[in-house]
């Protein structure tokens, strides 16, 4: 009754199901795996920029360049303060507001971009304060370069004059006329009365969307796991069923319609009476 298991066509389905559900299941479990490296990720940076506030502030040489360890240290720069840009569409607690980003000119010439602060509104040169004129020492939490369309990083181009959406060396330079360092710096306290912005996670640690698409891409493999052998046993119940049918002789859809006859067809021959003119049998004339 199972023969029909043998033939060509099982054939191929069974090879497909027997592809299928492993490859399924490491599609899963390799979906699941990226997950829980975010979630990992999220945690270690979470831990990592708590004990960095405890740390002692290190020379910005020694921290460069900027990965998933050194991000969030402390650092200590000197220099002096040169261009100040506003940084647009830039929320805290819900609201909407700007950065105020001045560019601290180092002794060796390159210019590290510090966040000075964060004021709610419209960007408006008028309300960003003024940087402290005269060499200073800032200290803060080192960030990582940014990237536009990412971590809520604006990706439009054609800002205004003395604003710029995003924070990283290739786009200040076509801003300022000197050399500056791919990361910045967010001081610890908001400076001339401005909220302090707090340390942002590097990219691809933090449990954003694309840390829920990896989880939702793991139950869309398990459930084509399910899906395949659901599928097989209802293919195979049905090839059941018809095999036991055409054992009992059950005529189907599928069959010829052989043994059926016309409407207008006599039944068996004789059993009407014979041929038209023909004498019924002890009938004389």
């Amino acid at each position: 009754m199972y023969r029909f298991l043998l033939t060509p066509r099982w054939w191929g389905i069974n090879v497909f199901v027997v592809l299928a559900i492993p490859f399924c299941i490491f599609m899963g479990s390799w979906q699941l795996g990226r997950f829980e490296d975010r979630v990992q990720d999220h945690e270690t940076a979470t831990t990592q920029h708590e004990s960095a506030r405890r740390e002692a502030a290190r020379p910005l040489a020694e921290l460069l360049p900027v990965d998933k360890a050194t991000v969030g240290k402390q650092t200590t720069v000197t220099g002096r303060y040169d261009d100040q840009l506003l940084v647009p569409e830039r929320k805290m607690d819900d609201r909407e507001g700007f950065y105020v980003l001045t560019l601290l000119r180092t002794d060796g010439g390159r210019a590290l971009p510090v966040v000075r602060g964060w004021l709610p509104g419209e960007p408006d040169p008028a309300k960003a304060p003024a940087p402290p004129t005269g060499e200073v020492t800032v200290t803060g939490a080192l960030q990582a370069a940014e990237s536009p369309g990412s971590n809520g990083v604006s990706g439009r181009s054609g800002w205004p004059a003395g604003q710029t959406g995003a924070i990283n060396a290739a786009t200040l330079l076509n801003l300022v006329p000197y050399d500056v360092y791919d990361a910045w710096v967010t001081l610890n306290e908001g400076d001339s009365g401005m909220r302090a912005v707090p340390v942002s996670a590097p990219q691809g640690t933090g449990l954003d969307l694309k840390a829920f698409q990896n989880l939702g891409y793991t139950a869309e493999w398990f459930a084509f796991v399910g899906f395949v052998v659901f599928m097989w046993f209802r293919l195979a119940r049905r090839e059941l069923e018809l095999a036991r049918d055409a054992e009992l002789g059950i005529v189907t859809e599928d069959e010829e319609p052989g043994g059926t006859r016309d409407a207008g067809e006599s039944a068996e021959p004789g059993a009407a009476g014979d041929e038209v003119g023909e004498p019924r049998a002890g009938l004389t004339s």
